[in-house]
């Protein structure tokens, strides 16, 4: 990037009499009419041009200074200088947390981690915000959606100890939670549930995630579900998180849908986590031609009040020029020196501006400040995003990392690693900020907290009273109630298909999706999202049943207006149809799946796509959502490595289970069989909307079409713990026991009846819907056994199943292998078990080649259960060469996992 924009039309100047004469007729505009008149002719004159097919682009950047004038900035009504004294206690204990942190221990040494720098650079930011526009809930204000940077979160401890909400001893324990009494590194809900209300230390998630919570509470304001209107969504990143794609990649989004209740505050303090973000050029000037060529209202806060007797002297626009054409690293390297290196450098460079300085001191040109650290403009710079109206707002605003803290870090590309200081570097950290802490407690290091009559601590308690509450604070359970019908609702789904009929479990959701639409209290309560896939799910009609939502409605006339399932756009539409997107899927989904936390609503999102662009593609917000404590419904459509013939590689999923089974409160299911499919939704419901339970479920469908059973009564318990015996086998010895899920359990049933008929050995087979909840089972019985040796030892469920079914056990999926052999060591003892799966990479082929392919078929099924049987002595092994001939198999073939 260049240090300057260019202007394509800034060629040699043909006519300089005229170009002076429009630039007097303009400057005459400004000064009797004002700058928004200005600005219309301008926009007027641009708009002639383009109709004269003058068509070349202009830039979308603005000068290298603040967008406010001087004489439009909103004054802070606040007393500036009890602000300033809790900010600098703040900034003290801030730090005092960190460093104390990273002293010796006794046992493990220190280096525990933690930040002092970003939010040194932040604490004006956040005083003004917390002391004048953050609204927590209460009866008149549902509360502000605040998305904090996660580096600063020690300054919210430090704010949080002021206020009485967090303990000393909690401090102490800053970044020690095993024991339960520590702060946690970052904003983590599920470590801090009371407290922290969304997890944003994965950086490019808070505001990709940030942005679609904009808009689900235009959505439910929308929908009639809760009155939003007042709320205001802000979020805190990083001009270094910019470059994270997650970061920008919806802000078209923002403008597009009028989020006017969302503000991003960018803090530009011009490095990142080892050095400048942009050391050729000007992360300011970039990223206000993105967001304003997106859409968006932008407003840059550059320059503290220290600088505006200089900038109203420029007449000749010296001053604005230097200021443009400094580097990014140059800026970062002044704010490393001192006033005599800035004299130099900065003001040196042009005669004018060195002499705009000449009468003052290093000193007072050190004292010139960044704009982020003086409180009355960041106070209108606010007031100005909170106002405006029909766009939503990105607050540039610079700052120094590591701001006050001097020799030990401040601007330097090291400051973001800074987390322990000398006694001198304490010292100087004190004086600067005025902390009334003696030499003599120096060496301790000791926490400060006026006495709660002073007035800096009246002051504090007024501000949030004012403003509804403390924040952040969070909500974990919503106050609302919900009963979910009885299982017997959605007969359409537990009932055995009728003969010659034939379903998809994509189906079954469907139906159990629509059955619950139609229920008086929830159906209202249900958001279904879909990336640009509807006629694949099969779900085409809920565009007509309940539309797709969309705040301008639909201004157009569909092309399939004449069809009953016509594609409607509507205002209060209950679709949220996220187009060819799985990361703002999933980000709406998380808005959704956590409502009843943010708004005191409780929502039930089904959000469905091709499982594999489910956890592979967005896997980081799927934990982030653990973190949440999401409720809600993942459905991973065209499940398997085999199902999707003719899609290919990477299309083909065979390991989204193994991937879920990774996030501790995510529930995952491979159902087979469509009553499966309505038993897990059912039970689903009953704990996340009846019982409130942290948790969220994962379940895969298949696009295969098949003649589905019906519920046996009596097996839902067995089903949602993972494992029942579907189809008991022959009275036969030998025996064997098939395990199977999804779409393979079906060739573990066609593997039934081949090995009765070809080789009279009885096989029961065992629907497995969850591989991962047998796992987790198992492993809580091990660890209990483990911890109480004397007591009587526990069973899993998967030895409780087997133990009175003998025979080798081999289960097949059209998973990896490593998805069944979880529960390998909680088969009983002394049998044998054997995994078929589909390691390797997809390809594209019709179903049964597929599965010969990965050999996870019948035939493999078969042989795998005789070789099982051979190594347990019953059968003989030439009965295992015999099948292998019989069914064709090719010994010689390349691994799966190799091809």
């Amino acid at each position: 990037m260049s240090a300057v924009p260019q202007n394509p039309a800034s060629a040699v100047d043909a006519d300089s009499q005229e170009t002076r004469e429009w630039m007097d007729a303009l400057s005459a505009v400004i000064e009797s009419e004002g700058p928004e008149r200005a600005h219309y002719l301008l926009e007027q004159l641009l708009e002639h041009a383009r109709q004269q097919s003058i068509d070349m682009p202009f830039s979308a950047n603005t000068g290298y200074v603040n967008t406010i004038e001087v004489d439009q900035e909103e004054r802070c009504p606040g007393n500036l200088e009890l602000e300033g004294r809790l900010r600098a206690y703040m900034r003290w204990n801030a730090m005092a947390m960190v460093v104390k942190a990273n002293r010796h221990h006794p046992v493990d040494g220190g280096d525990l981690g933690g930040h002092i720098g970003s939010f040194a650079s932040l604490a004006h930011m956040f005083g003004a915000g917390f002391n004048h526009f953050w609204h927590a809930e209460s009866e008149n204000h549902g509360g502000d959606c605040l998305y904090i940077q996660g580096h600063v979160s020690p300054g919210v401890y430090a704010r949080a100890y002021l206020e009485g909400r967090l303990t000393e001893e909690q401090l102490l324990h800053f970044r020690q939670e095993v024991d339960g009494k520590g702060l946690s590194s970052y904003p983590h809900p599920k470590l801090m549930p009371e407290f922290w209300q969304f997890p944003t230390v994965s950086m490019g998630l808070g505001p990709l995630m940030a942005i679609y919570q904009a808009r689900f509470l235009k959505y439910l304001h929308a929908r009639g579900i809760a009155n939003t209107e007042n709320r205001k969504v802000w979020v805190f990143c990083g001009d270094g998180e910019m470059d994270e794609v997650e970061s920008l990649g919806a802000i078209g989004l923002a403008a597009r849908e009028n989020l006017d209740n969302l503000i991003f505050v960018v803090n530009c303090n011009l490095q990142r986590l080892d050095g400048p973000v942009r050391g050729n050029g000007k992360i300011v000037q970039e990223l206000e031609g993105e967001f304003r060529g997106a859409g968006w209202n932008v407003i840059k806060l550059l320059w503290g009040s220290q600088w505006d007797p200089l900038l109203a002297r420029d007449k000749d626009g010296a001053l604005k020029k230097v200021m443009m054409e400094t580097l990014d690293g140059d800026y970062q390297a002044m704010k490393a020196n001192d006033g005599a290196y800035v004299r130099k450098h900065f003001f040196g460079k042009d005669p004018r501006t060195a002499e705009m300085v000449a009468k003052m001191s290093d000193d007072d040109i050190w004292a010139l400040r960044r704009g982020g650290h003086d409180a009355q403009k960041v106070y209108a710079a606010y007031a100005a995003a909170v106002k405006h109206k029909g766009q939503p707002t990105v607050l540039l605003i610079k700052t120094v990392k590591g701001f006050g803290m001097g020799k030990s870090g401040e601007g330097k590309n090291n400051v973001h690693q800074t987390k322990k200081l000398t006694d001198e570097d304490i010292k100087a950290f004190r004086d600067r900020f005025n902390i009334p802490v003696p030499d003599s407690q120096i060496a301790s290091l000791p926490f400060y907290k006026p006495a709660e009559d002073t007035p800096e601590m009246k002051y504090l308690h007024e501000r949030r009273k004012a403003l509804g509450g403390y924040l952040p604070h969070r909500r974990t359970k919503s106050d609302e109630s919900f009963t979910v019908p009885a299982l017997d609702s959605f007969k359409s789904v537990m009932e055995a298909t009728p003969e010659g009929r034939e379903i998809s479990t994509t189906q079954a959701y469907v139906r159990f999706l629509t059955q619950l639409l139609r229920d008086q209290a929830l159906g209202p309560r249900v958001v279904p999202i879909l990336v640009d896939e509807a006629r694949t799910f099969g779900m085409e009609g809920l565009f007509r049943q309940v539309g797709i939502y969309n705040p301008a409605g639909q201004q157009y006339t569909p092309v399939d207006k004449d069809q009953v399932m016509y594609y409607k756009e509507d205002k209060a539409g209950q679709i949220l149809q996220e187009g060819i997107n799985e990361a703002g899927g999933m980000s709406s989904w998380i808005a959704a799946a956590t409502s009843y936390s943010t708004n005191n609503r409780i929502m039930i999102p089904f959000y469905v796509y091709y499982s594999m662009f489910g956890f592979q593609r967005i896997g980081d917000l799927a934990w982030a959502a653990g973190d949440m404590q999401a409720r809600g419904f993942l459905l991973g459509g065209t499940s398997g490595r085999t199902t999707l013939n003719g899609e290919g590689l990477q299309h083909e999923d065979g390991h989204s289970h193994i991937l879920a089974g990774t996030i501790p409160n995510c529930v995952s299911y491979d159902p087979t069989f469509a009553h499966e499919v309505g038993v897990i939704l059912h039970h689903g419901l009953k704990r996340m909307v009846e019982k409130q339970d942290n948790v969220y479920y994962y379940l895969t469908l298949l696009n295969e079409n098949y003649a589905m059973p019906g519920l046996t009564p009596g097996t839902e318990e067995q089903i949602i713990k993972g494992m029942y015996l579907c189809k008991e086998g022959a009275k036969l010895t030998p025996r064997v026991q098939l395990l199977g899920s999804g779409t393979i359990l079906r060739e573990s049933i066609a593997a039934q009846e081949l090995l009765e008929k070809d080789w009279g050995v009885a096989a029961n087979v065992w629907s497995c819907p969850s591989f991962n909840e047998l796992t987790r089972d198992g492993q809580d019985a091990e660890r209990y056994n483990l911890l109480h040796p004397a007591d009587a030892p526990r069973t899993s469920f998967v030895a409780q199943q087997l133990e009175k079914h003998t025979g080798p056990v081999i289960a097949s999926t059209d998973y990896m292998k490593n998805y069944a052999e979880q529960i390998r060591p909680f088969i009983p003892k002394g049998r044998t078990y054997k995994v078929l799966g589909t390691d390797g990479f997809g390809r594209s082929d019709f179903r049964s080649k597929l599965r010969e392919h990965f050999e996870v078929n019948r035939h493999f099924i078969v042989v795998a259960a005789l070789k099982a049987l051979s190594e347990e002595g019953t059968v003989p092994v030439s009965k295992v060469v015999e099948a292998i001939a019989k069914y064709g198999i090719k010994t010689d073939k390349v691994n799966p996992l190799n091809a």
